[in-house]
């Protein structure tokens, strides 16, 4: 189980499953390394995996880009309205004037992650992380910014960067409470062993900005090797040290 990163094939193309494609691409568009969740390290995230990751994929980024596109070629033309919508949500942001500073309510958002989602994990923790975090996101709305300018303003950043991080961290409870079995760093008590036959499975997880509610959807894992003459498949091991 990856969180917070985009799922992409082999070549780096980014993923937009349907229940129907589980493996549709967005056309055009590519991540490779700490962005993406390629999986060729199962679900640990170790030291190294990303610059591994980004290593290769991104060769294969530009390897399928120069199948795909040619200098010169035609673009579609951008809406009159392209990048509104950011532009809109910083000038939201800056002028932000509710009860709650972001310090004060990102501290809230990371004690409830520690509390509730910590290294060792149980069902019981986990539902009422839940609950207590989805508390914490309707205050996203009544947050305050003191700093009105628009150089060097640290306090309109952390604010922006407010909004990811609460939508990770909503994505990481969501995802860890649903699995119910420990995979790589995913570790609950109360179900300890990983489970193959209900969770050989990725995890989509769905922030709505708007509602601030979470959904869950998943997509089958691929467990043959794409030359199977060249390298045999490798199935899941028990992690032990």
């Amino acid at each position: 189980m990856q969180m917070g990163g985009i799922p992409t094939n082999h070549l780096g193309e980014v993923l937009n499953p349907t229940e129907s494609e589980p493996d549709r691409v967005v056309k055009g568009l590519f991540a490779a390394g700490e962005a993406a969740c390629a999986s060729v390290h199962g679900a640990n995230r170790l030291g190294a995996n990303s610059l591994l990751d980004i290593v290769v994929f991104g060769r294969q980024c530009a390897l399928r880009i120069n199948e795909i596109s040619k200098p010169g070629d035609s673009l579609p033309e951008l809406p009159k309205d392209a990048g509104q919508k950011s532009i809109e949500n910083i000038e939201k942001v800056r002028t932000a004037n509710g009860n709650t500073p972001t310090a004060n309510l990102r501290l809230e958002m990371q004690k409830t992650m520690q509390n509730h989602a910590a290294v060792y994990r149980t069902q019981d923790t986990l539902a009422e992380g839940k609950v207590q975090l989805d508390k914490i996101l309707q205050k996203m709305d009544d947050i305050k910014v003191s700093d009105r300018s628009l150089i060097w303003n640290t306090d309109l950043v952390e604010s922006l960067e407010l909004q990811n991080l609460m939508a990770n961290a909503a994505c990481t409870m969501y995802g860890a409470e649903a699995r119910k079995e420990s995979r790589g760093a995913h570790a609950r008590e109360d179900f300890d062993k990983r489970d193959d036959k209900n969770w050989m499975v990725h995890t989509l997880a769905y922030f709505d900005e708007k509602t601030k509610k979470t959904s869950l959807k998943y997509r089958p894992t691929h467990q043959e090797s794409l030359n199977d003459a060249e390298l045999k498949s490798f199935p899941p091991q028990a992690r032990v040290y």
